[in-house]
C-alpha cells in the first residue's frame, strides 16, 4: 500500500470517543503533487482522548513481516495555546484478521486485541513561522500469520499532518549464478534458505547430488555464493558468466562435466554441435580402455628384419619394431608357428610342441627363444605386431615370417615313468634313463597338470630335476595328474614322453605322515592330560589364596594377572565373542570418505569417526561384502575378536564394529603410510640405518606383547605391517590369512598339508608338519628384517617356492642385503636356526635392537667388514651383463632407478659402453643426491660384466 499513488479518497476510519479530529484533506507532497493527507489540527483536548485512525484492510501476500514507512509533521507543543495537554507522540498499531471485517466499533479501539508497534516522536517539530520540514520512519511489523491487517493510528494530544503512508516487504530477486537458477524467495527468519534448480543442459553431480542452496537475507538481499554441483552435461560449456550452457560448436567436444569444450583429438571428427564424443576417421580406432579425449589410433605395421640363431635345437629370434606404431605405445609382439615335418604333407600348427622363452605372446621385448625344435623338419615363424586396437580392427595383424630347417640330432625318449610314493599333495616318480651314446644327460625336465578335459598350457607346471627322479609338491588331494619327462642334453631338449597319470590320496589316508602324525596325536595326548592335571592343582592352591582371581573365560592366569589370548573359535556363539571383545559402533558416528584397496572379503576405506564428545579423527575401514555366509561373516569378525584383546603401542587398533547394519564393517585406526613393504619400496634408499632399525624395534615390540599373550601371528611379513605418519611401525592382519581358500589367487599363499600358508615367510618345521609357534614367528621376523634391510626387495627373488624350501633344507640362507650392518644380518641368521629351541625369543630381539638403538657406531659396520656368517649365503641373482641391457633406461628399469633416465640422457651417457668412467661426483651433478641411490648405481657398474655377443654360424 502506498497513499502516494491514491488519487480519490483514502476512507478510512477515524473513531473517537467525543468529537473526531482527524480531517482526510488534500496537499502537496515535495514535488508538488497532490496527495491525500489526514491531520489533528486542535491540540486542546485533554491528554486522556484518544483519537484513532485507522486504514483499510491490507492484504499480506506471502509475507511473513512487513514494513510500514511514515511521513508525517508535527507542531511543536510550545506553539500550542493548550501545551499542558498538548504532547509531540503518537502510537502505531496493527490488527491481523483473515477477512475484511472490521467496523466503526470492531475490533475496541485499544491496545489489545490490536498489536503495539511503537510510540513514534517526531524528529523535527513545527513552529509558527519556521521552517517546514517533514519526519520519516520506517517500521517493522511482524511476525504475521494470517491472510491480511489493520494499522491504526491513536494520537492523544498530537497536533499532526500524516503526509503518507507506505506498507511494503522485501523478497529477494530471481536469481541465476555456477550454473544454478533461484526463483524470488520471501524471506520469512533472518536468513532464509531457497532451493534452486540447475539451469537447461546442465545437472547435477556426486553420488548423492543435492538441489542447489542459496540463502535470502532478512534485507531482500542474496547472501554469499549458491552451494551446488550443477555442472554442464557432455557436449554443453559454461558461458556468460556461468548463467548457461552453450554447445560445444562443430570441431569441438566436451566428453565430461568439467571443463571447456576443446578441439577434437587427433584422427577423429564432430560433424553436429554438442558433441560428447569425437567419431575416428575411417581406419582408424579407439581401445575400451582409452580415455575419449585421447587421439584415435590403429593398428601397428608388420615388425621388420627378423634374425634367427640356432643352437642346436634352441632358437632365437630377434627382429626391429615396426615403421608405424600406429601411434601408440601399447606396442606387443605374438609368435605363430606352424610345422612340416615331410614333402607333401599338411603344415600344422606346433602346439605344446615347442617352448617359448618368456612367452609366446604379449612380448614386449624384441626378442624370443624357442626350444624342443624336431631334427629334420621346418618351422615357420611368425611373429604379429599388436597393440591396443589389433583385436578392433576386424583384420589380420600385420605379420612377418620367416623359415627354418633343422638338422641337429635330438636327445631320446623317457619310456617309463613309475611312482614310488603319493600322499595328499605330493607325488613321488622314478623314470628310466634313455640310452644316449653322443650326448651326456645335463638334467630331465618334468611337466604335470591335472587331468581334464579341456585344458590350456597355462595350467600346467615345470620343474627339473639333475637325477632320474623328482618330488612333485603342492598338488590338490585326491586328483589326478598327467606326468610327462623329456631330457635335456648338449644339443637340446627332446621331445616329452607320452603322459602317464598318478593320483594323489584322499583324506586320511597320507602314507608319508601316517605313522608320524599318529606318534605326534598321542604325545599331544598325554600332554594335554599332564596339562589339565598341572592346571587343576594350580588352581586348587590358588583358590585357597585368592578366590577372587580369575574370570568366566580363564581371561587371566589362574594367580598372575596376565592376559593371555583366547581364540573367539573356542566360543560357542561367535558373537559372543564379538560383544565380548569389540565395541558396537552407531552407523551414524561412521563417514566413508573413499576405498583404498581391498581386502578378503571386501574392500578397504578411509573414513572419518565422531563419536559424541570424543575428537573426530580417521578410520580404516574394512567391509563384508554383500552375498556372505554365516561362514564368512563369522571368519571376518573373527579378526576384530582377536585384534579387540590386544593394547600395544605397536600392534594396530582396534575401533570398533558395525554389525548392526550392512554392510558390516571393521573399523581400525589410520595408518597414513599404508603397508611397509610397498612403502619402502617407494621410498627406496631415503632412510638412515638408525632409522630402519627403529622400525624393527617397533615391530619387535609389538610380536614381543603377542608372544607374552600365547598368540601366535603365522603370517608375519612387511605386508602385514602398517606405518604411521611418524614412522612408528604396527603389526596387523590378525585371523585372516588362515582362512585363504584353496582357490585362492594370491601367489603368496601356497598349499601346504591342506592349508595355505606363505613358503618365503614361514618356518620350515611350520612348512613340513603345521608347526605354528612363537618360535616360528620369530622365523618370519628374520625375514621381515631382511625386507626392511633391502627396501621391500622380494625375500629370494623369483625362486620358486620348491627352490625355496631345497635352499632351506640345504642349510642355505639369505644374503645381507646392499649396506645391511653386520651385527643386523648375524641377527637374521639367529632367527634362521633350523632348531627352532635355539632362536632368540622376541624379548631378547627387542634387547639387541635397543643395544644397537644406543650404539650408532656399530650400525656402520657392513657386512663385507665383519664376521663371516655361519651359515653358507644363497644369492641366485646373477651380475647384470651390459651385452643384455639395449640401452641407458634398460639398465636404469633393470635396477629399478629408472627415475634417473633423463637426468642420463641429458649429461649425454646414451649407450651402456659409456657409463664405465662415472664417478660420485658426476651422478651429483646429475641429480643423484641420495646417498643409497648412488651406491646402488656404482655397485650396479661394477659388477656389470662386458662381453660381447658370439655368434654361431648354422646351417638352415
Amino acid at each position: 500500500m502506498n497513499t502516494k499513488t491514491e488519487t480519490s479518497d483514502l476512507k478510512w476510519t477515524i473513531y473517537s470517543t467525543s468529537k473526531p479530529e482527524w480531517d482526510e484533506v488534500s496537499g502537496l507532497d515535495e514535488e508538488n503533487n497532490s496527495v491525500r493527507i489526514y491531520q489533528i489540527l486542535s491540540c486542546q483536548t485533554g491528554s486522556s482522548t484518544s483519537h484513532w485512525l485507522r486504514s483499510g484492510f491490507i492484504q499480506r501476500q506471502g509475507a511473513s513481516q512487513v514494513y510500514v514507512e511514515l511521513r508525517f509533521t508535527m507542531m511543536e507543543c510550545s506553539s500550542s495555546t493548550h501545551h499542558r495537554s498538548c504532547k509531540e507522540t503518537f502510537n502505531l498499531f496493527y490488527y491481523q484478521t483473515d477477512s475484511d471485517d472490521a467496523t466503526y466499533s470492531y475490533p475496541p479501539w485499544m491496545e489489545n486485541p490490536y498489536t503495539k508497534v511503537d510510540t513514534v516522536a517526531a524528529d523535527f517539530l513545527l513552529r509558527e513561522g519556521g521552517e517546514r520540514k517533514f519526519n520519516m520512519k520506517t517500521f517493522k511489523l511482524g511476525p504475521l500469520s494470517k491472510r491480511g491487517f489493520y494499522l491504526a493510528f491513536q494520537a492523544q494530544g498530537a497536533c499532526m499532518a500524516l503526509l503518507s503512508v507506505r506498507v511494503f516487504f522485501k523478497k529477494c530477486p530471481a536469481l541465476v549464478s555456477a550454473l544454478s537458477s533461484f526463483s524470488e524467495t520471501v524471506p520469512r527468519t533472518l536468513v532464509q534458505e531457497a532451493q534452486g534448480v540447475c539451469v537447461e543442459q546442465a545437472a547435477q553431480q556426486g553420488p548423492r547430488p543435492r538441489p542447489p542452496k542459496l540463502f535470502c537475507g532478512e534485507d531482500g538481499h542474496w547472501v554469499g555464493q549458491p552451494t551446488t554441483s550443477c555442472a554442464c552435461l557432455p557436449g554443453f560449456e559454461p558461458a556468460e558468466g556461468h548463467t548457461r550452457c552453450r554447445a560445444c560448436p562443430m570441431g569441438q567436444f566436451k566428453w565430461g562435466t568439467e571443463g571447456q569444450c576443446t578441439n577434437c583429438p587427433g584422427f577423429s571428427y564432430a560433424t553436429t554441435r554438442g558433441a560428447s564424443v569425437c567419431a575416428c576417421r575411417s581406419g582408424y580406432l579407439r581401445a575400451k580402455s582409452d580415455a575419449l579425449d585421447t587421439p584415435c589410433t590403429k593398428p601397428p605395421s608388420a615388425p621388420r628384419s627378423i634374425v634367427t640363431q640356432m643352437n642346436d635345437s634352441t632358437l632365437s629370434l630377434e627382429w626391429n619394431e615396426p615403421l608405424e606404431s600406429g601411434g601408440r605405445t601399447d606396442l606387443s609382439y605374438s609368435v605363430r608357428c606352424t610345422v612340416c615335418r615331410a614333402a607333401g604333407t599338411p603344415c600344422l600348427s606346433c602346439g605344446d610342441s615347442v617352448s617359448y622363452r618368456p612367452a609366446q605372446h604379449g612380448l614386449v621385448e624384441r626378442r624370443v627363444e624357442v626350444w624342443g625344435l624336431l631334427p629334420q623338419a621346418t618351422y615357420i615363424f611368425t611373429i604379429q605386431a599388436l597393440n591396443g586396437v589389433s583385436q578392433l580392427s576386424g583384420k589380420e595383424a600385420a605379420s612377418k615370417s620367416v623359415n627354418i630347417t633343422t638338422t641337429h640330432d635330438v636327445p631320446s625318449l623317457v619310456s617309463l615313468i613309475q611312482r614310488i610314493d603319493s600322499t595328499e599333495s605330493s607325488l613321488t616318480l622314478h623314470w628310466s634313463v634313455p640310452d644316449h651314446p653322443r650326448y651326456t644327460i645335463l638334467r630331465y625336465q618334468i611337466r604335470y597338470c591335472e587331468k581334464q578335459e579341456r585344458r590350456s598350457e597355462d595350467q600346467c607346471h615345470h620343474t627339473e630335476s639333475n637325477r632320474n627322479q623328482a618330488v612333485l609338491t603342492d598338488l590338490r588331494r585326491a586328483t589326478p595328474y598327467e606326468v610327462q619327462v623329456r631330457v635335456h642334453t648338449a644339443a637340446g631338449y627332446g621331445s616329452f614322453s607320452p603322459a602317464t597319470v598318478f593320483h594323489t590320496l584322499p583324506d586320511g589316508q597320507d602314507s608319508q605322515f601316517l605313522l608320524p602324525g599318529i606318534l605326534i596325536a598321542a604325545g599331544i595326548l598325554l600332554l594335554v592330560t599332564f596339562i589339565f592335571v598341572a592346571a587343576y592343582c594350580i588352581r586348587k592352591h590358588s583358590r585357597a589364596k585368592d578366590s577372587e582371581l580369575g574370570d568366566k573365560n580363564n581371561q587371566y592366569l589362574v594367580g598372575q594377572g596376565i592376559k593371555v589370548y583366547i581364540d573367539p573359535f573356542t566360543y560357542e556363539d561367535p558373537n559372543e565373542a564379538v560383544r565380548e571383545f569389540a565395541k558396537e559402533i552407531d552407523v551414524s558416528f561412521v563417514k566413508i570418505e573413499e576405498v583404498i584397496g581391498a581386502g578378503e572379503f571386501g574392500e578397504v576405506c578411509r573414513g572419518r569417526l565422531k563419536i559424541p564428545g570424543k575428537k573426530e579423527n580417521y578410520v580404516a575401514i574394512k567391509t563384508l561384502k554383500g552375498g556372505y555366509t554365516d561362514k564368512q561373516r563369522r571368519d571376518f569378525l573373527s579378526e576384530a575378536s582377536i585384534m579387540g584383546q590386544f593394547q600395544h603401542p605397536n600392534i594396530i587398533h582396534l575401533e570398533g564394529v558395525i554389525t548392526a547394519s550392512c554392510p558390516v564393517m571393521i573399523l581400525t585406526e589410520f595408518m597414513e603410510n599404508g603397508a611397509l613393504d610397498s612403502f619402502l619400496r617407494l621410498n627406496d634408499s631415503q632412510f638412515t640405518p638408525i632409522q630402519l632399525v627403529g622400525m624393527l624395534r617397533g615391530i619387535a615390540s609389538g610380536m614381543k606383547y603377542l608372544s607374552e599373550m600365547s598368540y601366535v601371528h603365522r603370517d608375519l611379513a612387511a605386508r602385514n605391517i602398517l606405518i604411521n605418519s611418524n614412522l612408528v611401525c604396527k603389526v596387523s592382519d590378525f585371523g585372516l590369512s588362515r582362512f585363504l581358500q584353496e582357490n585362492s589367487s594370491d601367489p603368496t599363499y601356497t598349499s601346504s598339508l591342506g592349508g595355505k600358508i606363505p613358503i618365503r615367510w614361514t618356518a620350515p618345521e611350520a612348512i613340513a608338519f603345521r608347526k605354528f609357534t612363537s618360535a616360528s614367528d620369530v622365523w618370519s621376523y628374520g625375514i621381515v628384517m631382511w625386507e626392511v634391510m633391502s627396501f621391500g626387495e622380494r625375500p629370494y627373488w623369483d625362486m620358486s617356492n620348491q627352490d625355496v624350501i631345497n635352499a632351506i633344507e640345504q642349510d642355505y640362507r639369505l644374503p645381507p642385503p646392499p649396506d645391511c650392518p653386520t651385527h643386523l644380518h648375524q641377527l637374521m641368521l639367529d632367527c634362521w636356526q633350523k632348531d627352532r629351541s635355539a632362536r632368540p625369543r622376541f624379548a631378547d630381539l627387542v634387547s639387541a635392537l635397543d643395544k644397537l638403538i644406543r650404539n650408532p657406531p656399530s650400525l656402520k659396520i657392513v657386512a663385507q667388514d665383519g664376521v663371516g656368517p655361519s651359515y653358507p649365503l644363497l644369492d641366485q641373482r646373477a651380475p647384470l651383463a651390459l651385452s643384455g641391457c639395449a640401452s641407458v633406461g634398460e639398465w636404469l628399469r633393470a635396477i629399478k632407478m629408472e627415475r634417473y633416465e633423463d637426468s642420463f640422457l641429458q649429461a649425454g651417457l646414451s649407450t651402456v659402453d659409456q657409463l664405465a668412467q662415472i664417478s660420485t661426483q658426476d651422478l651429483l651433478h646429475m641429480g643423484v643426491t641420495l646417498a643409497g641411490h648412488q651406491r646402488k648405481i656404482l655397485s650396479s657398474i661394477q659388477t656389470m660384466t662386458f662381453r660381447n655377443k658370439s655368434t654361431t654360424t648354422v646351417t638352415f
